[in-house]
């Protein structure tokens, strides 16, 4: 038996979308960009309402952004933060986005990482996490968000890692519900 190799890669339309040089000075613009994944993603039909972007927090400069390919993708680990982490990872050289003398990296998330995506957040070495939509809104949807709870979050805190909620949760909001009225796949509920 002849197992494929993963093989990881963007859609199509991210090179078109996706403007790597520009500065993200406000974290409103930086979820805007996640906002904007997450929606295309859905409008493409490549992948589920969820977007995410890794950014150097002191320069706004963009480093990789992610979408939910588990369906393209066959792989039921390619939620949008976990391919933001991997392709930042890639595309810097190294298992850990933690330095002691390089730049700090945040994570922004079109909604609250599941349980899958909060350990990863803690491996990953970011130091911020901006949060669109609620897992709340995640799960009128039916998706299954996991084990995740307040001390969650705590834990990750305690360990320097800031976590800010609701960033433009309403706009957020709104890619999911385009994805509930295109009747997109729940592939985890």
């Amino acid at each position: 038996m002849t197992i494929p190799p993963i093989q990881i890669g963007y859609p199509d339309w991210v090179e078109s979308l996706i403007d790597w040089n520009r500065r993200y000075t406000s974290d409103e613009d930086k979820m805007r960009l996640a906002i904007e994944v997450s929606r295309e993603n859905v409008v493409r039909q490549t992948g589920g309402p969820f977007g995410a972007a890794i950014f150097e927090r002191d320069t706004g400069a963009l480093v990789a952004v992610g979408m939910n390919s588990v369906v393209r993708l066959n792989n039921c680990t390619l939620h949008g933060e976990m391919v933001a982490f991997m392709m930042a990872q890639a595309r810097l050289g190294s298992f850990t986005l933690r330095s002691d003398d390089g730049p700090v990296y945040e994570l922004v998330t079109s909604c609250e990482p599941c349980a899958m995506c909060l350990g990863a957040t803690l491996w990953s070495g970011v130091r911020r996490v901006l949060c669109g939509a609620h897992r709340d809104d995640a799960r009128r949807l039916n998706f299954e968000e996991g084990p995740v709870f307040p001390e969650s979050h705590e834990y990750l805190e305690a360990r320097g890692i800031e976590i800010i909620h609701g960033v433009l949760r309403e706009e957020a909001n709104a890619v999911l519900e385009l994805y509930r009225t295109s009747q997109g796949i729940i592939y985890n509920g």
